[in-house]
């Protein structure tokens, strides 16, 4: 393996992609901590802090998160890529249900570009409203519980200021991700989230480093525990691999066509269906629904008791909050596929070309069989998917480990990071492979190379 990270840098090609796609990574590091003017960065902070002391960190922990800190900073890539992402989860959504939008996904290159146009269209609106609502939170912390003064000051100045610079950092990070992707290596948009949620990582082996430190002779915990937990860490991301490598082959047999004197088909070969299909996607659907009912439910009148006791056990810390947690995970798992797996289209495009899965007869039987495989294994992923999300909350509720160590044991942050590990070294292997050279692995492969 150490070999083939050197062999990286004696392709020029691949040398000259790796090296753009670091420098323009260490771009966005700058971009997350410019800040914006007329606010106090460490009134700020404070404030996050206390966000996740008292809601786990809520929405605002997981856009710091997603940000790299950016957020907490108060920087202009405040926002980060998470509009953009929005935006196009909004319309891959939409093409399920929009005919003209479902037309465009199907004429190749030209409407693709087409629905990345309308992508960032919509991202310079949702960074305008997300913008104007920051600084309105800014400016009236008060709203959340908080008496914290962060802005110098407030008014329709400071709210167009931040509306324009958080929007012209958050465009310019998706342009940076794009040219990621053009010129670099791995997927653009996905290296800025990692990268965000992997500058975190210091801080928290700090913190895991305070844990296991004698303050005036007393240990928090055991050096035992330490032991358990690189275990824990360990089986976590394999189980986390697994995840996101597993997959399910159905054999396809295409039949031979006669066209001219050519003779084509007559290959088997096998159609992948992936077992965590929705990937992250539940997990971040669920946590944005289940903050918003506790919040409204606090703002009612202490006279309305029951409103109260709802919002408590709504909480993180409630049972009945983990158990919602994972139901949502499971409705969203399934919700996804629904909106995306076409099992009709696909045994459709299978008999148009003549394929056929051996055993099951072309047309509405395939279509019957992919649609109720993929529910089986969605189930298996989805309930692998739930343990993996509450893993963080219960180290962190249960055993008192800091939020921010305990992210990294599992939920949105190690899912994220681990699929982009994996998806960018099988591109770099690729490279390495096409000249002749030795991959990450020497025996056996990676999944995903064939």
């Amino acid at each position: 393996m150490l070999s083939a990270f050197t062999n990286c840098f004696k392709i020029p090609e691949l040398r000259a992609r790796i090296l753009f796609t670091m420098g323009l990574i260490f771009v966005c590091r700058i971009v997350a901590n410019v800040p914006i003017a007329g606010v106090d960065p460490l009134a700020l902070q404070r404030l996050i802090a206390d966000v996740e002391k008292s809601s786990g960190g809520g929405m605002l922990g997981l856009l710091d998160m997603f940000s790299g800190g950016a957020l907490s900073n108060c920087a202009v890539g405040a926002l980060g890529i998470m509009p953009y992402i929005s935006s196009s989860i909004i319309l891959q959504l939409l093409t399920a249900v929009v005919p003209t939008l479902g037309r465009l996904s199907r004429e190749g290159d030209s409407g693709r570009q087409k629905i990345t146009q309308y992508s960032r269209i919509l991202t310079v609106f949702l960074c305008i409203v997300q913008g104007w609502f920051l600084a309105i939170t800014l400016e009236n912390p008060g709203s959340m519980g908080l008496n914290h003064q962060i802005v110098l000051n407030p008014g329709i100045g400071f709210k167009f200021m931040t509306v324009v610079s958080v929007t012209a950092g958050s465009m310019f990070i998706m342009w940076l991700g794009e040219q990621i992707t053009q010129r670099g290596i791995g997927n653009g948009i996905s290296l800025i989230i990692t990268e965000g949620i992997v500058s975190r990582l210091p801080s928290a082996v700090a913190y895991a480093i305070q844990m296991f430190t004698a303050v005036e002779g007393v240990r928090q915990f055991n050096p035992i525990f330490s032991v358990i937990l690189l275990v824990a860490l360990f089986a976590v991301v394999a189980g986390t691999i697994l995840l996101t490598q597993g997959q399910r082959k159905i054999p396809v047999q295409y039949a031979k066509r006669v066209v001219g004197r050519k003779v084509y088909g007559g290959q088997s070969t096998y159609m992948p269906l992936r077992v965590n299909y929705s990937g992250v996607m539940p997990i971040i659907f669920a946590q944005s629904l289940l903050m918003f009912p506790a919040i409204i439910l606090r703002r009612f009148p202490e006279s309305w008791t029951w409103a109260h006791a709802l919002a408590n056990q709504l909480g993180p810390d409630a049972l009945f909050h983990m158990i919602l947690y994972g139901v949502m995970i499971l409705f969203f798992s399934y919700f996804w596929v629904a909106t995306q797996f076409n099992p009709v289209q696909i045994a459709d495009d299978l008999k148009k070309y003549g394929g056929y899965v051996p055993g099951v007869r072309p047309g509405r039987p395939t279509a019957e069989f992919l649609d109720s495989t993929m529910t089986k294994i969605t189930l298996a992923g989805a309930l692998f998917l739930t343990i993996i999300a509450v893993i963080p909350t219960v180290m962190n509720r249960q055993f008192d480990v800091p939020s921010l160590v305990a992210s990294f044991f599992g939920g949105t942050s190690l899912l994220i990071t681990v699929g982009v590990m994996l998806d960018t070294m099988r591109q770099v292997e690729s490279h390495l492979l096409m000249r002749h050279y030795d991959g990450f692995l020497r025996k056996g492969k990676l999944r995903g190379r064939r």
